[in-house]
């Protein structure tokens, strides 16, 4: 049984509760739950999944579709590969006269790719008073609140999700509102806590004394960390680390929620008993940078590590200052990558013959 939510808890998230509405994501999240049930519900009936087409899947994993959660999608090829396993995976998954426990570990272990964020938010779709969403993102604020729950080592997927799920029914009740809307709570959390800046506040500068080439700078390196994620395995890094993963959660090791926050990425290596702490430097100070890593390595090392392990850490940025460079060589094992990001537009060859009209 699930510990009762503290009472500070609850009055700072129905303070939140009260400030989301009005807001952009309460508008843009919130509002379209309606339309978005009525038309996935049907969907993931259990007299559909059996026949459920691809193009119906796909269309869920959209964000244009779903209204809730983005990302999911990038899974869509590795959970249609083979359509079969899928139906019947989903058949699995959507079954109440099973435990829950029972349907998400075999579901999850049938398909690649459907992992906590994509089987959870079918659940919170079939069954929206039932079941709420663990992702990484509902795990990171429920940490930093500490109403995150302990596991046993070696619990499958599917009890741990009991155990997340008994937390969000006990807030959905005391907060009086609706899974779709408590997850979107989460969401408005992050902004507060750590929301898109404007790029003026980013760089320090107005907008008039941003010139164009910082402005694109700034464009392509909102991409970078999910292209590190995407292209991992074909990286330098990705030879000697992998990417972390979990039971249920193939992608663990991006956003890695932990209780000082989320790791940017995180890795182990593949043959040593090592862990590698990913930190990519965008908008901080150098010393903040060095010391959130620093934070991670430490939680790492306290909460993952087994004795014996090493942790490395390893920052990521553009452009390194002094500053930086000075904190770096007092810490062991943590180093310092540089990337460069380069977008060009050029002419193409002149062939005789052929008309330039309309480019020009």
């Amino acid at each position: 049984m699930a510990e009762t939510v503290p009472a500070d808890v609850i009055g700072k998230l129905r303070e939140a509760v009260a400030s989301l509405k009005g807001t952009a994501i309460y508008k843009e999240i919130v509002e379209p739950r309606d339309a978005v049930l009525a038309r996935f519900q049907p969907v993931f009936a259990p007299d559909h999944v059996t026949e459920i087409s691809e193009d119906e899947f796909r269309s869920f994993l959209l964000l244009e579709d779903n209204q809730h959660w983005s990302g999911l999608h990038r899974q869509g090829p590795r959970m249609c590969a083979d359509m079969d396993r899928l139906r019947g995976a989903l058949a699995i998954l959507v079954d109440e006269s099973q435990p829950v426990a029972d349907r998400l570990d075999r579901a999850i272990e049938m398909v690649s790719g459907m992992g906590k964020n994509v089987a959870s938010a079918i659940l919170l779709v079939a069954q929206p008073e039932r079941y709420g969403v663990w992702n990484n993102r509902s795990e990171a604020n429920m940490r930093r609140l500490g109403i995150w729950p302990k596991f046993d080592r070696g619990e499958s997927f599917g009890s741990r999700y009991v155990k997340v799920n008994q937390i969000l029914l006990q807030l959905r009740d005391m907060l009086q509102l609706d899974l779709w809307t408590l997850d979107a709570l989460w969401w408005y959390l992050d902004q507060k806590e750590s929301g898109d800046l404007p790029l003026s506040e980013v760089t320090g500068t107005t907008s008039g004394g941003v010139s164009a080439e910082t402005e694109q700078r700034f464009g392509l390196e909102r991409h970078l960390h999910e292209f590190l994620r995407d292209n991992w395995d074909r990286l330098e890094l990705g030879g000697e680390w992998a990417l972390y993963h979990e039971p249920g959660d193939e992608e663990a090791g991006y956003e890695y929620p932990c209780d000082v926050g989320r790791i940017d990425l995180l890795a182990k290596h593949r043959k040593k008993p090592r862990w590698l702490v990913v930190e990519l430097k965008r908008n901080q100070t150098s010393d903040q940078t060095v010391g959130q890593l620093l934070r991670y390595i430490g939680w790492v090392k306290q909460h993952l590590a087994e004795d014996g392990d090493e942790v490395h850490g390893l920052i990521i940025c553009h452009e390194a200052d002094n500053a930086l460079h000075y904190a770096l060589s007092t810490v062991p094992d943590v180093e310092l990558r540089l990337y460069e990001v380069e977008f060009h537009l050029k002419k193409p060859e002149v062939i005789l013959g052929v008309s330039r009209r309309g480019c020009e």
